[in-house]
């Protein structure tokens, strides 16, 4: 019998291979992917801690000419992510087994246009038995700082950085970034509306040195529970982040919005719409 099930993303438009037993994709990879409002046809992205792919398949769905690359350090996850890259038809796709800790010969630095991570949650938390779960949800010997400088090496100047994580290591993602990033935005991620937000998804650029903003959140559930209008484009139909929101919609807000690094404009942290 595998010891996979078949499951889907967006609404049946992806195909994802899942352990039976093991660390399972949440909804906050497909938030995270929809924080990409642009990417130009032969950009690079890397996806940091792939897991089961659930991000970069989203991406790679959205931006197909784009080249994208996943790291994961559990073998059996990035052997379904690879299967799952295949029966989906993303031949752009690969998935790389490989500790981030160790040197890397697959992948240069300062290669990448993008770089999206769904790190590890927890440092002091106490890990799961299950070893697949523990290694996907705890930071074993390996700090959420050292975790974000190996993304930043990645990418290549002025390139995009993007994550998910809780709310409270805010305080650590912004002093990590500090100095080595900016026009950093903020989305807050509400459960319910009324609630305090238990997730923030966060952008920022490489040596940029534009101030950071905070952006009106996203609620996930309506009081019945079912996802809010915004939640389900995102989740079903695959949309931007960005799309979602009127008020956002004619706004940068720090992303380049379908503009290529290679053709930069001269002030590249300027919106192209007034705030």
């Amino acid at each position: 019998m595998a010891d996979y099930t078949q499951d889907y993303l967006l609404d049946k438009k992806i195909k994802i291979f899942q352990p039976n037993d093991g660390y399972r994709a949440s909804s906050d990879a497909v938030f995270l992917s929809s924080l990409l409002d642009g990417a130009a046809p032969g950009e690079r992205i890397l996806d940091v801690g792939s897991g089961t792919g659930a991000v970069s398949l989203c991406l790679a769905h959205r931006f197909p000419q784009t080249s994208i690359a996943g790291i994961e350090i559990q073998p059996r996850l990035a052997e379904l992510s690879a299967m799952s890259a295949a029966a989906n038809g993303f031949d752009k796709l690969k998935y790389i087994n490989a500790d981030i800790r160790q040197p890397l010969k697959e992948l240069a630095n300062g290669s990448f246009h993008h770089v999206v991570t769904n790190p590890p949650y927890a440092d002091r938390d106490m890990p799961s038995p299950n070893p697949s779960k523990a290694a996907a949800h705890n930071l074993q010997q390996f700090d959420l700082s050292a975790w974000i400088a190996f993304c930043l090496k990645m990418l290549r100047p002025h390139g995009y950085f993007y994550i998910v994580n809780r709310a409270e290591a805010l305080d650590q993602i912004l002093a990590t970034l500090y100095k080595k990033a900016g026009a950093v935005v903020i989305v807050p991620l509400f459960s319910k509306t009324g609630q305090t937000a238990k997730r923030v998804l966060i952008s920022a650029r490489k040596d940029s040195k534009a101030p950071t903003r905070i952006l009106p959140g996203l609620t996930v559930h309506d009081s019945s529970g079912a996802y809010t209008e915004r939640a389900r484009r995102i989740l079903r139909d695959g949309q931007s982040l960005f799309s979602t929101e009127p008020a956002l919609q004619n706004r940068q807000s720090g992303f380049r919005r379908n503009q290529s690094l290679s053709a930069a404009p001269q002030s590249p942290d300027r919106p192209t719409s007034p705030d």
